[in-house]
């Protein structure tokens, strides 16, 4: 089943923005994409101790907090934007005792500017079997990634795994422009 999220939906839209702002980040070539992610939890899914931890943003209509951020070839390895969020937020809060980091990611929202990739030419995970291990709640998707390297089939691989899959519309060609950074067009 396909949902969809418009622009008029401000909290997604600040998260994608902010995954947009990562895949600014990425150094650009001409065999991969630049792609940000961003991993985000309803404050109420917190335990409560946590929800009033001086780490933790609050304020008016604080209702979703980014717990990690990550962007293409941000890590050493060739690595891809949710491989990089998901390895930035086990290391920042996987020894923090009050945290169960596999609890929080059953409740965490995506939030990446391109489908997710289901093979890599290099070898390494894949970034949909990642978020799947990780049991992540919903995946929102910027725009699906285009033909160019591979068939990419993440947004169906996990659909079929349970996650809640939601396409964002309106930033189809921002995303895409980011991603093709330095592809020469």
């Amino acid at each position: 089943m396909e949902y969809q999220v418009s622009k008029d939906d401000p909290i997604h839209m600040e998260h994608m923005q902010t995954a947009l702002d990562e895949a600014r980040k990425c150094v650009p070539v001409k065999s991969a994409f630049c792609v940000g992610c961003v991993i985000a939890v309803p404050l109420s899914t917190l335990p409560s101790d946590l929800q009033n931890a001086s780490f933790i943003p609050h304020g008016q209509g604080v209702k979703s907090i980014v717990m990690a951020t990550g962007y293409s070839r941000e890590l050493e390895g060739n690595t891809h934007a949710e491989a990089n969020a998901l390895a930035k937020l086990i290391g920042r809060y996987g020894n923090v005792e009050a945290i169960n980091v596999k609890e929080l990611l059953k409740a965490a929202d995506v939030y990446t500017t391109m489908e997710p990739c289901s093979m890599r030419l290099s070898g390494l995970e894949p970034c949909s079997k990642a978020l799947i291990e990780a049991g992540v709640k919903r995946c929102f998707i910027g725009v699906g990634e285009p033909d160019d390297f591979v068939k990419c089939e993440g947004a169906r691989m996990m659909e079929e795994a349970g996650i809640e899959v939601i396409w964002t519309k309106g930033l189809e060609e921002q995303c895409l422009k980011v991603a093709r950074m330095g592809h020469g067009e």
